[in-house]
Formats: C-alpha cells, sequence, structure tokens
C-alpha cells in the first residue's frame, strides 16, 4: 500500500475539476485494505473510494481520506450450462476488461463497451447501455465489510439492483468494498440490438453477414464516440442526468402534448423518458455558465469546456433541471456523486 499527501486530483477525475486531497492511499491487493481501514486517517464517514473517477463531481479540496482501488486481474473460474464465470479485480479498466472478454469469445458485455470507469465503480452505479444494464450478468460481488473486517460474497440479488441504484448507493454504502466482480457471460451470443439505433448502424457495419458480439460492440462504439466527447479532450463524466421515470398518467399526458417523445415501458407499469430529449427540447444545447457547457452534439452531457469551476457546473446543472421542470413538470436527477455533498446545495 501506497501512502501519499497533499494530492492533486485534478487528472484523477474526468470531469477536470481542479482539487486536492489531504491524503491518498493506493490499494494494489485486497489484502491492503485492512491495513487502510487501520490508519489514523481512516474515517468511514469521510473515506472517499475512488476508481476511475468517471462519476463523481469534486465541489472542492477533499480533506479526508481518498482511497484509489488499483488492484488488476482477470481470471476464469468455470463454466457451465453454457455460462462461463469470469471474475475481475475492482481497479481493471471496465473497457479494456469488456474487449478482453470478447477476445476470449464470450458475450454479455458487448452493449456496455466504452463506458469510463473501473470493473469496482460498475455495480455500485449498476451501468448501463443500449438495452443492457451490468445487474444483467453479474454473478456475485466480493467485498471487504467494514462493519465485520472481513470479506464476504454478495450474490446478485443480494446486491439490490435497480435502475442506476444498488445497496452500494444506499444501505451499504459506507460499509461495503467492492474488490473483485464474478461476471455470468456466454458462450453462445444472443445479440440484443433493439435499443436506439444501434440495429442500424450494426446492419451497415455487417453489410449482410450475421453479426458477432464484437460487431456489437464496434457498432457501440461508433455511436458513443459520434454523441459523447472523450473525456481526455473534453472532461465530462458521460451521461450526466438519470432517465427520469414517471407513472403511466404522467406519460399518457406528455405524449398528447408531445407525440414524438421518445417512451420506454417498464414492467412495473412506469414509463422511462429520455433526459437528453428533455433537455434539447429547451433548446440547451451549448447553453454555457462559466467554464460547463451542455455538449452540443448531446444534450445529456455537460463539459468542461473553459477550465470550469465546481460552482460553473451546480449553477448549470440546477438551471436545465429547472428548465425541465417548467417545460414538463419532470424532475431530472444525477447520475454522478457531488463531493464532498456537503459543497453542492440542492
Amino acid at each position: 500500500m501506497k501512502l501519499m499527501h497533499d494530492v492533486d486530483l485534478t487528472s484523477l477525475n474526468t470531469f477536470g475539476l481542479k482539487a486536492k486531497a489531504s491524503c491518498v492511499a493506493v490499494v494494489e491487493s485486497e489484502e491492503d485494505l485492512p491495513k487502510v481501514a487501520a490508519l489514523p486517517e481512516f474515517s468511514r464517514e469521510d473515506v472517499l473510494w475512488l476508481g476511475g473517477g468517471s462519476n463523481i463531481l469534486l465541489m472542492g479540496d477533499y480533506d479526508g481520506l481518498v482511497v484509489r482501488m488499483c488492484n488488476k486481474g482477470i481470471r476464469e473460474l468455470s463454466r457451465s450450462d453454457g455460462l462461463v464465470y469470469v471474475e475481475a479485480q475492482a481497479g481493471e479498466v471496465w473497457h479494456d476488461f469488456v474487449l478482453k472478454t470478447l477476445e476470449s469469445g464470450l458475450s454479455g458485455l458487448e452493449n456496455l463497451s466504452l463506458i469510463p470507469g473501473t470493473v469496482g465503480a460498475s455495480p455500485v452505479q449498476n451501468i448501463g447501455a443500449y438495452g443492457v444494464e451490468v445487474k444483467d450478468v453479474i454473478h456475485s460481488v466480493r467485498c471487504f465489510d467494514l462493519d465485520t473486517q472481513s470479506f464476504v460474497v454478495l450474490g446478485n440479488d443480494d446486491c439490490r439492483f435497480a435502475y442506476r441504484e444498488s445497496l452500494f448507493k444506499q444501505e451499504g454504502k459506507g460499509r461495503y468494498v467492492i474488490t473483485s466482480v464474478v461476471f455470468a457471460l456466454k458462450e453462445q451470443f444472443i445479440p440484443n440490438v433493439r435499443y436506439g439505433d444501434l440495429a442500424a448502424v450494426l446492419e451497415e457495419k455487417c453489410a449482410g453477414r450475421e453479426a458477432t458480439a464484437k460487431d456489437v460492440s464496434d457498432a457501440v462504439c461508433t455511436i458513443r464516440m459520434s454523441k459523447l466527447p472523450d473525456p481526455k479532450v473534453l472532461g465530462n463524466v458521460g451521461s450526466f442526468f438519470k432517465n427520469p421515470v414517471v407513472g403511466q398518467e404522467t406519460a399518457d399526458k406528455l405524449a398528447g402534448q408531445y407525440p414524438d417523445m421518445p417512451r420506454y415501458p417498464q414492467a412495473d407499469g412506469t414509463v422511462k423518458l429520455a433526459a437528453g430529449w428533455l433537455i434539447d427540447q429547451c433548446r440547451l444545447k451549448g447553453f454555457q455558465i462559466g467554464g460547463a457547457a451542455v455538449h452540443e452534439k448531446q444534450a445529456l452531457v455537460l463539459v468542461n469546456k473553459n477550465h470550469a469551476c465546481a460552482e460553473d457546473v451546480r449553477l448549470l446543472a440546477e438551471h436545465i433541471c429547472r428548465e425541465v421542470r417548467e417545460k414538463f413538470g419532470v424532475t431530472l436527477f444525477a447520475e454522478p456523486n457531488w463531493l464532498p455533498e456537503k459543497l453542492y446545495r440542492k
């Protein structure tokens, strides 16, 4: 375990907000975690567990301990009934892991290609894209339980997955540190291309031949790169707002006013709306406050256009929420975590 003091976090968060940490511990093995918990700088209430920094907004310097999960490793555990169980350590880069599974002839993660972040962060947010959520392929999650100071394995049901939610964001927040994830992947490829324009892009790429999982991954990457800016070039955290879920009555009323509004009926009778479409209808593409702006190609993405500060991001996000609420009566909620939370006035 490495321990560093007065560390610049600007390059460790993909939005590129300037911030420093008083102390950073780098974890390269799960065996380091009991040592981290024993540090005098460690406080469960204040510690920041940092992966790829793609789902956080640093609203100021971080006075508490920052722990970077940098443990690496991928291994196949077993095969059974057409499924291959693969374990990946929390510090693995998500997209790199997806590509390695595809190279091994496995499928299940192709729709989740090019999502920024690490493997360890994927269950926390229950990341999803193009009709697939990571909960669909997670078998179990290994964690260090800070309550018992021991390692535990949580099954899929134990993780209480929901849309962009999980046990790790709710009751288990501050208790469970994810060290690795086991995925149940398929030997036989069954495409899922029903979402958005994925089928059309895939058909163009394959030109009549049968598509592979790698083809789907390539199509997803093509679409994402055409709409989403590279955070290495233009700071961002990907989709900034969750797609709002409303009741059937509200959805029907809005559809009467806006017949072309995208709607996605859910199994529980609610309807998911497209946050990007709602923001776009408010004519906010390109809208800028200070150095923070709504991306000109994708309204769901906010970008660090010109040395944005935390206040720029806060004001821009609140402006967008206000405009959407006034026009549609729908409330938007941000996907990334605002840290430290006390500095974000909701």
